[in-house]
């Protein structure tokens, strides 16, 4: 960055001149580009701008419109400023002429009570001006460099955010073009005061062209997209106010830079899933993992569009039903469709809510229910809604996708309390998807914890050691039976429990004359040292076989 006016007269080298700002007082923060000596009163059209003019006035004219005429040619080519030293043609003061110019038109001109050696002059400001060249290079090269490296790793859009915050040292933030915040960075300061009413305040920011900066509110805006398609902001959010000497903003390249790496990681990335979705699945897992606060949640959730506080919150897990194994990548296809397919079922029915993968088969939503807002209505609607956008993607030539486990955890009153009606979803939405559901088991198109029964809860229990030995102590024996002897005793217990201890049914069921199942039965009893006679035996040993189900699966 060049240095300025004011850091001019603070060398050493100008000091001993004693110099005296005489007129444009208020404009000494403009940047000195080059140090021009000069005595003729035409130098105007030499110059390029940003030059400081240091000269003795011998040539300068007598008549106050060649004075007037003289600074303004200087301020029109954008000179930074005009010295004029005393000695040679003026002694006391400077002709009230050229002051009066020099004020009308915000031209710095200053006046040194002692003679220089001007060459000692632009060696000095030169020397600055080099070094301020010379460090812009080496700035850029980082920043060059550090976005190639992001670009070539495929940095996810919040690692670019992060970078752009560091390198400038101030808060970043991306959004897209509903002006809802996709990734930021606060650069060390408050996360609520950034995010505060951003959509409003961000709305109100219109800078002219693809790169601008906003006096009225401080911030650099830069678009970011590609082949002539923008889907976003880049902001970096500093101090109000007007960039000094009218200057382009210093990270005016940083934050360019860091536009192109996002757009250009978004075109290699365009089959995966979207910016929204990526934001989404971030918060619901900041949710379930403990990795962000409740205040952190709230907060990011409103920049998203998505207000949580005060409102009924509701987990709401998707789940497809088991298919053929498909390669990685097809599956990971599917997943994006299906997560896109459920937030386009959210914006069908107009509800708020957080939309974001869980895990490689599972969709996860955190729905934000407002006071007016029926719960069961706005979810069958949204069952209703999902299944049929399914049916449309497959009729369309889509990927065929099978239809969903909609699970839904109890609704709760807070923020903080979000995440354990996430983790009832999941659950149930585990349990719903290795349940064989009954005739009228549901009444609803979505599954809650009471719908899936004895066999859910089971699969939820699965992991239990305690679970697991109940298996081992009622079936055990039986197993190992069957394992060392070739036998199928397991199965003709499970057939004659299945028909509700009905000797006849089960042996017609198994296609065995009943004299050869009945000695299967009493084989059974024998083994397990059990009455098949007895209900409460015979319950045991059904919870046991659908307990072996769950803990197999």
């Amino acid at each position: 960055m060049f240095p300025t006016v004011a850091r001019v007269l603070d060398l050493d080298v100008v000091r001993r001149g004693l110099p005296q700002v005489v007129a444009g007082a208020d404009r000494l923060q403009r940047p000195v580009r080059w140090v021009h000596i000069s005595e003729l009163p035409d130098i105007a059209g030499m110059l390029q701008g940003g030059e400081l003019v240091l000269t003795t006035g011998i040539a300068l004219p007598d008549h106050r419109e060649g004075l007037a005429r003289y600074v303004g040619e200087l301020a029109e080519v954008g000179a930074a400023g005009l010295v004029v030293e005393f000695g040679r043609r003026y002694f006391d003061t400077l002709p009230r002429a050229l002051v009066n110019a020099a004020e009308q038109h915000g031209l710095p001109l200053i006046a040194l009570r002692r003679e220089l050696r001007f060459v000692a002059v632009t060696e000095a400001v030169h020397a600055l001006v080099v070094n301020a060249q010379l460090e812009e290079l080496r700035a850029s090269e980082a920043v060059h460099q550090t976005f190639n490296e992001l670009a070539v790793e495929g940095a996810e859009p919040a690692e670019v955010v992060r970078e752009v915050a560091r390198m400038a040292g101030l808060p970043a933030v991306l959004e897209n073009l509903a002006h809802q915040v996709l990734a930021y960075d606060t650069a060390g300061r408050g996360a609520e005061e950034l995010l505060e009413d951003w959509e409003r305040r961000s709305r109100g920011v219109h800078p002219a062209g693809r790169t601008g900066h906003d006096p009225r509110s401080g911030w650099l805006v830069t678009s970011v997209g590609a082949r002539g398609h923008d889907w976003g902001r880049l902001v970096l959010v500093g101090d109000p106010g007007p960039l000094p000497g009218e200057e382009p903003h210093r990270h005016t390249m940083l934050l360019e830079r860091g536009a192109a790496t996002l757009a250009l990681n978004r075109l290699l990335v365009r089959d995966r899933e979207s910016l929204e979705r990526q934001t989404h699945r971030t918060l619901l897992s900041g949710i379930l993992t403990h990795a962000l606060t409740v205040s952190e949640v709230a907060l990011r959730a409103q920049a998203l569009g998505v207000p949580l506080e005060g409102r009924r919150l509701v987990g709401v897990v998707l789940r497809q039903r088991r298919t053929p194994a498909a390669a990685a990548l097809e599956a990971q296809a599917r997943l994006r469709d299906f997560t896109e397919t459920a937030a386009g079922a959210v914006r069908e029915r107009r509800m708020s809510a957080l939309v974001g993968a869980l895990d490689d088969e599972a969709v996860g939503l955190l729905v934000a229910l407002g006071p007016h807002d029926e719960e069961h209505a706005s979810l069958d609607g949204f069952a209703a809604a999902l299944n049929r956008l399914l049916g449309e993607d497959a009729r369309s030539g889509g990927r065929p996708l099978a239809e969903p486990v909609v699970a839904v955890g109890s609704s709760v009153g807070s923020v903080r309390d979000a995440r354990r009606t996430l983790i009832e979803a999941m659950q149930v939405a585990d349990a719903a998807l290795h349940d064989t559901p009954l005739p009228g088991a549901r009444s609803a198109s979505y599954y809650r914890l009471p719908d899936v029964r004895l066999r859910g809860l089971l699969h939820l229990l699965r992991d239990d050691a305690r679970l697991q030995t109940y298996v081992e102590r009622e079936l055990g024996p039986l197993l190992a039976y069957d394992a060392e002897h070739s036998t199928q005793l397991v199965p003709m217990l499970r057939v004659y429990l299945e028909q509700g201890r009905n000797k006849s049914a089960a042996a017609d069921a198994a296609h065995l004359s009943r004299p050869s199942f009945y000695d299967r039965l009493h084989k059974v009893e024998r083994v397990l040292g059990v009455d098949l006679d007895q209900v409460e035996s015979c319950l045991s040993l059904h919870v046991a076989l659908l307990a072996l189900d769950a803990v197999r699966r």
